[in-house]
């Protein structure tokens, strides 16, 4: 059971979990401040900030054998750096149950993003992402992001990027994140693999009539705070069992009615009652083997 994986999970280091708002205001991440850091219309916290030992924890209680540690998209380079070294230190103390992407912005300048990509790769990062050109203030067609992706697929490294859902909530610091640019920005580069957070937007359902390139992926990050249970049958009709891939979003609170702080045991929970045998190898565990 252990063998399942969660692809979609963020951690940040005790200086951000000490003081997450202090924090931010320090470093000029206001927008991670509204998506992270803000309560509930019932006072409680949207999530939690825990260390390693947390989650290890949680993935245990889970039946989860690894997590894959993924980057944020911050507003200031530095911040992305910061992220990095921090996860590079999470790899490197347990081996055995965390990998991680690495994370940045196109506002660091072709050079170091060479510089920073090349050091992620030695350190064993195996992707790249959760990326946001929708929310970090870039086009889809920056060329330093672009250059990125071009490394990327070099590496064979997937790339995960924020999706919403057109339809979806509303909520503080929701950013529209248009579903066309995704299939623009996977034509355009065919040798990237992409992993579309958030189920994707629900592209494949909210444009039934478009082509989507074989190298779209969908992972079900935060997916109870969006859908009910029926989104996992859905999905998988609409894409196939070898297109979806498992991530929670921990330390997101999923369950906010019923749990006051993450559940990740409930989640997986919720996906081992949703899906055949087949397709249970095939999101907790197969799809993201075969792309990192």
């Amino acid at each position: 059971m252990l063998r399942a994986i969660d692809s979609h999970v963020h951690l940040y280091p005790f200086e951000v979990n000490r003081d997450p708002d202090g924090w931010a205001a320090a470093n000029g991440e206001s927008y991670w401040a509204a998506l992270c850091t803000r309560r509930r219309g019932d006072g409680r916290a949207v999530q939690s900030f825990l260390d390693v030992s947390d989650l290890l924890a949680a993935m245990d209680e889970a039946a989860i054998g690894r997590a894959v540690l993924l980057g944020w998209y911050w507003e200031m380079p530095s911040s992305c750096l910061a992220q990095n070294r921090f996860y590079a230190r999470c790899m490197h103390e347990h081996p055995d149950r965390l990998m991680a992407f690495a994370t940045l912005h196109p506002a660091m300048g072709r050079r170091n993003i060479g510089e920073e990509v090349r050091r992620t790769s030695d350190e064993g990062f195996v992707g790249l992402g959760e990326l946001s050109p929708h929310a970090q203030a870039y086009r889809t067609d920056d060329p330093n992001f672009e250059y990125a992706l071009e490394l990327a697929a070099g590496l064979g490294w997937p790339v995960n990027l924020h999706v919403s859902d057109p339809r979806g909530r509303s909520y503080p610091g929701r950013v529209e994140t248009p579903l066309q640019d995704f299939l623009k920005l996977a034509g355009k580069f065919p040798d990237n693999r992409f992993i579309l957070a958030h189920w994707g937007g629900l592209l494949p359902l909210r444009l039934p009539g478009a082509k989507v390139p074989a190298n779209i992926y969908y992972d079900t990050a935060a997916s109870p705070l969006e859908h009910g249970k029926d989104i996992w049958g859905r999905m998988i009709e609409a894409v196939g069992r070898d297109r979806v891939i498992f991530g929670s979003d921990f330390p997101l609170n999923l369950y906010p009615r019923l749990d006051a702080a993450p559940n990740l045991e409930r989640f997986a929970a919720e996906a081992r009652e949703a899906l055949d045998a087949e397709a249970l190898r095939a999101v907790m565990e197969e799809n993201i083997r075969q792309l990192v």
